[in-house]
């Protein structure tokens, strides 16, 4: 099986967690990094955010070596800014959480890109979104720009997708209770909204997701069914969805509701975990499922309503997710070529 090339534009959090991602998994192979951080602290940083457990290397003053390829580190703030075809890759990860419009992420392919992946949801249609477990079976070779959703849209898609089957869903409502992310001030500063101006390690500060809008692009059965909101906290790390759900028969109990999550784990263990034990958010830090569902957490009200937990360590599953949504593409390319071939 050859190679995926990758080239990663934006080395922030989920960057790094991608490239060590890449350092486990001979699938990929990392030949270009665009970012306007110095190579040497790029470089440090990949150790020093895991404590030194992995190694790499700077080489010529601007390449970073490690069982992840030989990258090449590039300045480019902006899609069309690195010319990928040099770099000959086969998938640039756009991974600044800064372009999220169609015509922006072209210009990756203008610049040589064969295929973009988006590391956050877009601010528009794009070819797909990918949900992995949810509808992964949809992809297509001919998409070239593609997302592969949120954690928090990929933990709600999930978990509607198996509610929906078994039960039915007639309204849902959700609330990521989410770490503070690196674009929100340490202290008090004006920025792109009031709350939004606030200290991000002082202050429980309501925001907006944009789960919701897309769900209904993922599972067509939530239009108009589905609604939400965001709430970041002062954590650095592991995110919580508050997920309400209202099915469609009264004689659902919490445990057919356990029940059904324990099926879901043992069908796609890689995405879905059950926590049996009363775990806080610092207990799914580096854990790459999907979905840590919190079994104690489950309740129900007097008629159809139940409300669920569900933990994640948010950078690290998405980065996660993104791999196995290149991957799924590339293998489906090799089968389709191989099938040609013969």
């Amino acid at each position: 099986m050859s190679k995926v090339r990758l080239g990663i534009m934006g080395f922030g959090e989920i960057g790094r967690h991608i490239y060590r991602l890449c350092m486990e998994d001979d699938m990929f192979e990392v030949v270009a990094i665009s970012d306007y951080g110095k190579p040497e602290i790029l470089a440090y940083l990949i150790e020093a955010e895991v404590k030194g457990r992995l190694k790499v290397t700077l080489e010529d003053g601007n390449f970073i070596n490690s069982s992840a390829g030989r990258a090449r580190i590039v300045t480019g703030g902006k899609p069309g800014d690195v010319p990928w075809d040099i770099f000959d890759v086969d998938v640039v990860i756009d991974a600044t959480g800064i372009f999220k419009y169609k015509k922006e992420l072209e210009n990756h392919l203008k610049a040589g890109a064969p295929h973009v992946l988006l590391s956050t949801l877009p601010a528009e249609e794009i070819d797909r979104i990918v949900v992995m477990g949810v509808n992964d079976h949809t992809i297509d070779l001919n998409d070239r720009i593609v997302s592969a959703g949120s954690a928090t849209t990929n933990a709600t898609a999930l978990m509607l997708k198996f509610f929906n089957e078994r039960f039915g869903v007639d309204y849902a409502m959700l609330t990521t209770v989410h770490s503070y992310t690196s674009d929100q001030p340490l202290r008090d500063k004006a920025g792109i909204d009031f709350r939004r101006s606030r200290s991000a390690a002082e202050n429980i500060i309501p925001n907006e997701t944009p789960t919701p809008r897309w769900i209904p692009y993922i599972l067509p059965d939530f239009k108009g069914k589905i609604e939400g909101a965001a709430l970041n906290v002062p954590i650095p790390n592991g995110s919580l969805l508050d997920l309400t759900t209202v099915f469609k028969s009264k004689d659902v109990t919490i445990d057919q509701v356990n029940e059904l999550m324990y099926e879901a784990a043992a069908k796609l263990p890689d995405l879905i975990q059950v926590a049996e034990d009363p775990i806080v958010s610092s207990d799914v830090i580096n854990n790459r499922h999907a979905v840590v569902f919190d079994r104690l957490a489950t309740m129900k009200s007097a008629g159809r309503m139940f409300k669920t937990l569900v933990w994640y360590h948010t950078a690290l599953a998405q980065a996660c997710r993104i791999l196995d949504v290149i991957r799924i593409y590339h293998l489906l390319q090799e089968k389709t070529q191989k099938g040609g071939a013969q």
